[in-house]
């Protein structure tokens, strides 16, 4: 977990982004609109013309509206035809002001309906452009290293880029928003640049200020938003394990119910406090800054008035003017304070796009060799060397050794030997630093990283328990087949997960897990026994077990083991165990220590040799006597 938040200063930029640096973080909005166009071309297309519309209603109103009251002042102040409606109708001077409520009263049915109709386009693409960033974002997810995966800095980029996934589609009505806002604007201003230039002028003086302020705090809450990552992380880590089926046994056990409670309640107190600071002083002084504004708005119409008392313009025009400047002066700010906010979310767009731009570095060659089918000679590594990236230390280096085609090869060893890692470079989920590894004398790096995975069938011991039906928990190891049932029951019968499934009420139509209702979890050796049967699905000619059997007895042990040693027949196999009545089946096993090879041989011949190996043995032993 991270220090707690208390200790960790607040997260106040040095300085503010230049404009350039802003204009720079604004090339994200294109990739945006790029990304919403292909989302749905006719929705997009759709909203923009909804907009255009309903972005000259306002000065169609405020026009309609003056000669509305210009019409009704000239009938009050002139001859009357009669004291009667009758007599007003039947003289017709009645018709211009009527149809001029007329189309006062479709433009607000008009407004109204592209309103809603607005509305409606933007939630139905404002979805379907969530669920596009979503699959695109796993999908780049999918390409990376697993050295990506096991970074703590990536793993906040990550969680940074999944925020901003799901939490940008108001960006979309908003940059929308602020085009029509722009275009009716530019008519409301030329009405009033017609009746009274000087007017505009007063313009800036209402939001320059308003500007100033939303831009500075929009900074600040960007930048506290990306300095406390790594503890939301955190409160997301105590959210999970503070109420998960995975989790409830020990913390019951131990009692860390009110641990956990106190660690989030300092975690989100901490972020409350900063968040309500940062928000107390962007009220202060948007109250200010709309007090400057408001009186802004009074001296220009105090203006209108007075020319109007003076007779330069009539009551209509008082009307207009007024709800222009109004209009405008709201606008100015709404379309400035609008660019500020699209500025600031360009740079949690940031976020976004910047985690497209990591690139994976283990890719295929362009013209990649097949993988050997069957393996006939046997894998080599030819002093192979790696470190994990960001560490000083070797987790192996020099090391050599032939798998030969057919073998049983174990490896043996203390944590941190290096087992794993040798399992990893062998699939090529990283790439050795230092010389190569060979199948049938061709190095990994020249076939295609889809090929190997696909002709190897691996079992982790940190293997995932798929929250779906029995059937597609053993499909996954084979995508291709995973309606093959004929396929799948074999491979469940080979690792004995059949007998698991046959007491499973729905059988291999039984959902697993606690995460969805009616489902039904299984021990952690009947798990291990559902995931083991994946490898058996690829029907691979390398399979690698890293600790196949943990959670399992002993019986359930010898009895995988005794079936698994008659189907590796004529295929290559690893084996990862600290149980040496699992490594003793194989035909010759290494001994790691610190990533170099201590002892190799049969267990007969490790035994023999009095070495680490009859030492680690005997312990073991001596714990069953």
């Amino acid at each position: 977990m991270t220090d707690l938040p208390g200790r960790r200063p607040p997260p106040i930029p040095d300085k503010a982004p230049t404009f350039r640096e802003r204009i720079e973080n604004l090339r994200h909005l294109g990739r945006l609109v790029a990304q919403i166009w292909r989302t749905s071309k006719p929705l997009t297309a759709a909203s923009i013309g909804l907009r255009l519309i309903s972005s000259l209603q306002p000065i169609a109103m405020l026009y309609v509206g003056k000669l509305i009251i210009d019409e009704v002042v000239r009938l009050s102040t002139g001859a009357h035809p009669g004291a009667g409606f009758g007599d007003w109708w039947a003289s017709g001077e009645l018709s211009r002001v009527i149809l001029f409520l007329g189309i006062e009263l479709a433009l607000v049915i008009a407004s109204d309906l592209l309103s809603r109709a607005t509305g409606l386009v933007d939630s139905v693409l404002s979805e379907l452009h969530s669920n596009t960033v979503s699959v695109e974002l796993m999908a780049h997810a999918a390409k990376l290293d697993l050295m990506h995966f096991e970074s703590a800095e990536y793993q906040d980029r990550l969680e940074r880029a999944r925020r901003q996934a799901a939490g940008r589609n108001a960006l979309l009505s908003q940059m929308f928003g602020q085009a029509q806002d722009i275009i009716t604007v530019v008519t409301l201003a030329a009405g009033l640049f017609f009746y009274a230039p000087w007017l505009i002028l007063l313009l800036p003086l209402s939001f320059v200020p308003a500007i100033w302020g939303e831009t500075r705090f929009n900074t600040l809450a960007y930048f506290m938003s990306r300095w406390r990552t790594p503890e939301r992380r955190e409160l997301e880590y105590i959210r999970y394990i503070g109420a998960s089926a995975e989790t409830a046994k020990e913390l019951k056990l131990f009692g860390l119910g009110d641990f956990l409670i106190a660690r989030f309640k300092q975690l989100a107190h901490t972020i409350y406090l900063e968040n309500r600071d940062l928000s107390t002083k962007r009220a202060a002084w948007g109250a200010l800054f709309s007090a400057i504004s408001t009186l802004t708005y009074y001296g220009a119409y105090a203006f209108i008035v007075w020319r109007t008392i003076t007779g330069d313009f009539t009551i209509g025009d008082l009307a207009f003017l007024s709800g222009s400047f109004l209009r405008l002066n709201g606008l100015f700010q709404k379309i400035l304070l609008g660019f500020t906010q699209i500025a600031g979310q360009s740079m949690y767009l940031d976020d976004l796009f910047s985690f497209f731009e990591i690139e994976p570095t283990i890719l295929s060659p362009v013209n990649p060799k097949p993988f050997p089918q069957p393996i006939q000679k046997g894998i080599v590594f030819d002093n192979v060397g790696f470190r994990y990236p960001d560490t000083e230390g070797w987790a192996i280096r020099n090391l050599s050794f032939t798998l030969k085609a057919g073998e049983t090869l174990a490896l043996v060893g203390e944590n941190g030997a290096g087992k794993t890692t040798i399992v990893k470079l062998l699939t090529r989920l990283y790439d050795p630093d230092e010389g190569r590894i060979t199948i049938d004398g061709i190095d990994l790096k020249a076939m295609r990283i889809e090929d190997i995975h696909a002709h190897v069938g691996v079992i982790f011991q940190d293997f995932i328990r798929y929250s779906l039906s029995a059937r597609e928990n053993i499909g996954v190891g084979r995508i291709a087949e995973q309606e093959n049932m004929d396929l799948i029951a074999d491979a469940a019968e080979r690792s004995l997960a059949d007998q698991v499934i046959a007491k499973l009420p729905q059988g291999y139509d039984q959902q697993l897990g606690r995460l969805f209702k009616k489902g039904r979890d299984l021990s952690g050796g009947e798990w291990q026994k559902v995931a083991i049967a994946r490898a058996y699905m690829r029907d691979a000619d390398l399979i690698i077990l890293d600790e196949p059997t943990a959670a399992l007895d002993a019986k359930a042990e010898a009895e995988v083991f005794s079936r698994f040693k008659s189907l590796a027949a004529g295929k290559t196999a690893v084996i990862i165990s600290h149980r040496f009545s699992t490594v003793r089946m194989a035909d010759r096993i290494l001994v790691l220590e610190n990533g170099r090879i201590l002892e190799s041989g049969s267990h007969e011949d490790l035994v023999a040799m009095r070495g680490r190996y009859a030492e680690l043995f005997e312990l073991q032993a001596a714990g069953y006597r």
